[in-house]
């Protein structure tokens, strides 16, 4: 049988070579002492190996509470860990459950993180993946392959009404709009019933594409149960639509894969609670593991934060996971990242600087909305910089070239 490895980063005051072996044994065949049953052969087929352990950094303190003892040294690694394929079918709860259960409860660990994982392709070409990746979903959008599509969200998150945000979405689509989502919080409220909000936002979407050929995506958020999320998903089709939102951390990944596997519209998953998961150093779930496992429930476009974004992740951090969603996985393709959070004009240049690539959807909220000649000058302030940084363009020398754009730097520019 093929194996599945995973790459841990960890802390421990034990010795690093018994700490991983506890981890191992944990997350397989093992339990804290010999059974019944547990042979040589039986182990020898199924337990859980420790195939390398890279020594990295020790510290003093402990970064979470663990059984330390006396000594306050703490050993710092990465260790990869792997397990026969045999041991999970192809029941993704069963694999995350052994990715990532028990062992963060592990005494001998005073941090532990999963960084990623890797599944042979006898493994992965069983799940169907995404049905429109990033190439399906441009094409939804009308979107050329040399650009990113250009998308904003409705704000105020809740409280507006069917009619505004319908006006609203007309006016973005007029101003050559490529993309405008629900926000994560706005489901159907007693101010906004999601059936009136699709009604109206797919009139003036399908009016004007009747006009322009051009078909705004517009991401509705159908986050709740699964049968809820069934029916609103059918009345998006029924209404025209190409897109629905999912909170994935919220609904979870059965759920997630259940309305995916529908195949009719892109799915836009949204990571809200993805802090809660990764924001230590040292506990929870890196991106590119985590970005494989909702990949493997099949969503086409996954929320990677910002360059220079509003909450605390690095750069470094936000490259990366663009480029994880890039890589090929499930039968060969990527899916679309989604830049957000604090966003404009002036960080594409150091996007596409650090990335190489336009394919992407780049969220402005503010940067859309607040610009000083209104949404039509924000969504084109975005294809400008966009192409300037596309060109070999600095910031200064786009701002010259184009009016919108300048506008841009000279309102958020020192934000």
């Amino acid at each position: 049988m093929e194996r599945i490895t995973a790459t841990y980063l960890v802390e421990t005051c034990y010795d690093l070579k018994e700490a991983a072996h506890v981890l191992a044994g944990e997350q397989s065949s093992g339990t804290f002492v010999s059974v019944p049953g547990e042979s040589d052969e039986l182990k020898a087929r199924f337990a859980a190996r420790v195939e390398q352990i890279e020594e990295l950094e020790s510290v003093s303190q402990p970064s979470l509470p663990g059984d330390f003892g006396s000594n306050m040294t703490f050993k710092r690694a990465k260790i990869t860990v792997s397990w026969s394929e045999e041991n999970f079918g192809t029941n993704v709860p069963a694999l995350v459950s052994t990715l990532q259960g028990n062992l963060y409860e592990l005494k001998q660990f005073t941090g532990l993180k999963l960084d990623d994982f890797t599944l042979p392709k006898s493994f992965t070409d069983k799940f169907k993946g995404p049905r429109f990746g990033i190439k399906g979903t441009k094409e939804l959008a009308s979107v050329e392959a040399d650009r990113p599509m250009i998308g904003t969200i409705i704000k105020p998150s809740v409280g507006l009404t069917p009619e505004y945000t319908a006006d609203l979405v007309k006016v973005l689509a007029e101003a050559g709009i490529d993309f405008v989502k629900d926000d994560e919080l706005m489901t159907s409220t007693a101010n906004s019933p999601f059936e009136k909000r699709v009604e109206m936002i797919q009139k003036v979407i399908n009016t004007h594409q009747d006009k322009t050929g051009k078909k705004v995506m517009y991401a509705y958020n159908i986050s709740g149960d699964i049968d809820q999320m069934q029916s609103q998903y059918e009345w998006i089709v029924k209404h025209g639509g190409s897109c629905a939102m999912i909170s994935i951390n919220s609904v979870g990944w059965a759920a997630t894969k259940k309305i995916s596997e529908m195949g009719e519209l892109s799915i836009h998953g949204h990571r809200n609670g993805y802090g809660m998961l990764n924001r230590h150093p040292l506990l929870g779930i890196n991106f590119p593991a985590y970005s494989k496992i909702w990949r493997l429930a099949g969503v086409d476009q996954l929320h990677v934060n910002g360059i220079e974004n509003k909450f605390w992740e690095s750069d470094d951090s936000v490259v990366r996971s663009i480029n994880s969603c890039l890589k090929p996985f499930i039968k060969e393709q990527g899916i679309l990242p989604v830049v957000s959070s604090g966003q404009w004009g002036g960080q594409a240049f150091e996007t596409y600087k650090r990335t190489q690539t336009t394919d992407l959807l780049y969220m402005a909220g503010g940067g859309i909305m607040a610009h000083p000649s209104g949404p039509a000058g924000g969504v084109r302030a975005l294809k400008q910089a966009w192409k300037g940084a596309v060109d070999g363009k600095t910031l200064q020398e786009t701002a010259k070239d184009y009016k919108e754009f300048g506008e841009s730097v000279l309102k958020f520019g020192s934000k």
